[in-house]
């Protein structure tokens, strides 16, 4: 009798250890997303899948179950269930304790960020050091809004100045030309903009620019 291929669900089992560990996860989200609501799949594993706890939660939330059924190496088994259609809305971060290192030095970029694998958009909030800088640049094919959190600084624009401090609702739109400066307590700001594989900061003047 031939064995199932690897990384299929079988009974209601999902066998992991065959796979390479680089195609675990994958399988375990693809095997949970072809749940109904209320269905429940078994995973088999060498080791306590604790990463894979952690992403289930970074994606779904709470709408989840997580119930171990041997945790015993080399057989540990987790029954997986679908509590919810959706992933669930749930607090990701506390602004109030982000913006509350603010000033800190040798502490620069995002401090921030969204992970979840399927979403419509990307958000960072980005730090500066006192005095810290994001050289001039153009920015991106994309509209981004930006909120600052802490801190103080400005936005050099083609033909101005921005002071920003906390509360300022930014907006940029795409392509424009600018570059931010922190003020002596440093900077935070919250960005937020439409999903993109990277967004690239460029230098030089876009293609098509005036």
């Amino acid at each position: 009798m031939s064995r199932p291929p690897a990384g299929e669900v079988v009974d209601g089992v999902l066998d992991l250890r065959e796979l390479p560990k680089v195609e675990r996860h994958p399988a375990v989200f693809t095997a949970y997303d072809e749940l109904a609501v209320g269905e429940s799949l078994v995973l088999v594993n060498d080791h306590d899948p604790v990463n894979l706890r952690d992403q289930l939660e970074r994606d779904y939330g709470t709408g989840f179950g997580w119930e171990y059924l041997s945790e015993e190496v080399p057989e540990y088994r987790i029954r997986l269930t679908k509590n919810a259609s959706t992933p669930l809305p749930r607090v990701l971060a506390d602004t109030t304790e982000i913006a509350s290192g603010t000033g800190e030095r040798g502490l620069g970029g995002a401090v921030f960020s969204l992970r979840m694998r399927e979403r419509d958009l990307d958000s960072n909030v980005i730090a500066l050091e006192p005095g810290g800088a994001i050289a001039e640049h153009w920015g991106p094919d994309v509209d981004v809004l930006v909120h600052v959190l802490a801190g103080s600084g400005h936005l050099d624009t083609e033909t101005g100045v921005v002071d920003l401090a906390p509360g300022v609702l930014l907006w940029l739109p795409r392509r424009s030309r600018r570059a931010f400066r922190a003020g002596p307590q440093g900077l935070r700001y919250l960005t937020v903009h439409r999903r993109r594989e990277a967004l690239v900061l460029q230098a030089s003047r876009p293609p098509g620019a005036p």
